[in-house]
């Protein structure tokens, strides 16, 4: 009797346990244990020996990797929900099917976020850095580390979609006034339950809030969405917050206008030129000006899990010859 051969997958990081083990069970899996990012090379090789990718954010699946004439590869299974790694189009000129795993980091992004927009106006972060850096706390007074309100406060989020609609929910039971920008008006109904008002206009929007969140996606159409133009129109005491992608905002046009009492400060749990931190960004954080986290919108146990799951979900559904759920085609980006 013929034995059936586990199909070959390649995992460029470490997952959780759970998930690895997992994989072993179903597939003839080559784990990445020391979790140390794929060169170009190595992802070439892959490309060429595997049919199955299982990728994450740090993997720069390019054209010039894809476009090899003895290319195996036929099927990359993203482990996230952004695919701006990834060279979609090229993937899907190829005949190379691409999936995500969306629907599962909604929540614990929108908690990060949240969690960032009370932190930067009220100064947490710079409040307990003071205790933990040997520094003398000389006790209470009426006039020191005062922040700003957030109850009755203007938050303006861009991008309304999941994350968006999530971070805004949050920030209603905290007693902001909601309002948005987005590609299309929310439905109706959502826009009563959150009070959210729309802008058509994200220049207006900017030039009157007090908070800015970035939930939106990273595309060609949304690289520096906050261009240098767009950060001069935020008020000098408005605070910035990203937890979505570095790419959105001119990270050096933010810095500058920090630097210079233009914008009262911001929050970023990215970067645009990850994983390297712009130092003056650094030298900002130090003096309580930003906050500064290291992409840990969906780090969750929970979250990373359900994430490896449905990747092997997407992996069994295109293995058994069906369209996986999570299929992304260049059409939805």
């Amino acid at each position: 009797m013929s034995i059936k051969k586990k199909p070959l997958v390649v995992v460029t990081r470490k997952l959780p346990d759970s998930v690895e083990t997992r994989m072993r069970e179903l597939f003839d899996a080559r784990l990445n244990l020391d979790d140390r990012p794929m060169t170009t090379e190595q992802l070439m090789d892959a490309v060429r020996t595997v049919d199955i990718l299982v990728t994450t954010v740090t993997d720069d699946i390019n054209g010039t990797v894809l476009k090899q004439p003895d290319c195996k590869l036929k099927l990359i299974a993203q482990f996230g929900n952004g695919v701006d790694n990834i060279d979609v189009v090229a993937a899907h000129e190829l005949g190379i099917t691409v999936t995500n795993t969306p629907n599962v980091l909604t929540e614990d992004t929108a908690d990060m976020t949240m969690a960032l927009i009370l932190a930067v106006p009220r100064r947490f972060i710079e409040g307990a850095a003071l205790l933990t850096a040997g520094g003398d706390w000389p006790g209470w007074s009426p006039t020191w580390m005062l922040g700003r309100r957030l109850g009755g406060k203007r938050l303006g989020i861009i991008g309304m979609g999941r994350i968006g609609q999530a971070v805004a929910r949050r920030a209603h039971a905290f007693g902001l006034q909601i309002h948005y920008h987005n590609r299309k008006p929310v439905a109706p109904k959502i826009a009563d339950e959150l009070g959210a008002t729309y802008w058509d206009s994200l220049d207006q929007m900017l030039a009157r809030m007090d908070i800015i969140s970035v939930n939106c996606p990273h595309t060609p159409a949304t690289f520096h969405l906050l261009s240098a133009r767009r950060l001069k129109l935020i008020r000098k005491d408005a605070y910035i917050v990203n937890t979505a992608r570095g790419t959105v905002i001119d990270e050096d046009t933010l810095t500058k206008l920090i630097e210079a009492g233009e914008i009262a400060g911001a929050a970023l749990d990215v970067f645009e030129h990850e994983p390297a931190v712009n130092p003056r960004l650094v030298r900002l954080a130090k003096a309580g000006k930003v906050v500064l986290l290291p992409h840990m919108g969906s780090a969750t146990i929970e979250g990373r899990v359900e994430m490896g799951e449905k990747v092997i979900i997407n992996i069994r559904t295109f293995l058994d010859a069906h369209k996986p759920p999570d299929r992304v085609l260049p059409s939805m980006l």
